[in-house]
């Protein structure tokens, strides 16, 4: 295959893997944010360049939205949500997160693909995404491209697909979002 040819099939893989998302999870997602006082994100790896990605548009979305880790990032509260993108739901680091999150009160979404994983089963929230694992040994799931890469692709357009929906139900406009895009590049 060519470059083109690649880049087709890689398309045709993030169709099928979106095609398979489920309405209820993403919608419950979507309310839960919508009505929380701070949104914190994070992931490992490039899942966790997803979640740095979707905090942004959550910020630019206009809601307060950090990124763990971060020097600026504030504590956590109860009427906050921890949102973990992982795909094997046992990232020690972010497993540590949930249930420090846990502790505090806040809420924990589990954007994944193993819900049984103990992410998962600290997790008050589950969306279980399709994909293939990093180790896709045995794995029933047929991907062409290298180790989790659908599973991150599909991530971005999950968390993408969520903030639209967010823009929807709040009247939030692409212009508006616009003003509170960096300027100081």
């Amino acid at each position: 295959m060519n470059t083109i040819e690649y880049a087709q099939e890689i398309i045709n893989e993030l169709q099928s893997s979106v095609s398979q998302l489920g309405e209820a999870d993403t919608e419950q997602m979507a309310e839960l944010l919508l009505h929380s006082d701070k949104v914190f994100v994070a992931g490992a790896g490039r899942s966790g360049l997803m979640g740095r990605a979707f905090a942004m548009r959550l910020m630019q979305a206009g809601k307060d939205a950090y990124v763990v880790g971060e020097t600026v990032t504030p504590g956590i509260a109860a009427e906050d949500v921890l949102v973990l993108g992982t795909g094997s739901g046992e990232t020690q680091g972010l497993v540590t997160m949930a249930g420090k999150a846990k502790s505090l009160g806040a809420a924990v979404v589990a954007v994944t693909l193993t819900p049984e994983s103990t992410i998962g089963q600290l997790a008050d929230y589950i969306v279980k995404l399709p994909g293939a694992p990093k180790d896709q040994t045995g794995g029933s799931y047929i991907t062409i491209q290298p180790m989790a890469s659908l599973f991150e692709q599909t991530l971005l357009v999950f968390y993408d697909a969520v903030i639209l929906r967010m823009m929807e139900k709040t009247g939030q406009t692409t212009q508006r979002m616009f003003g509170k895009h960096a300027n100081l590049e």
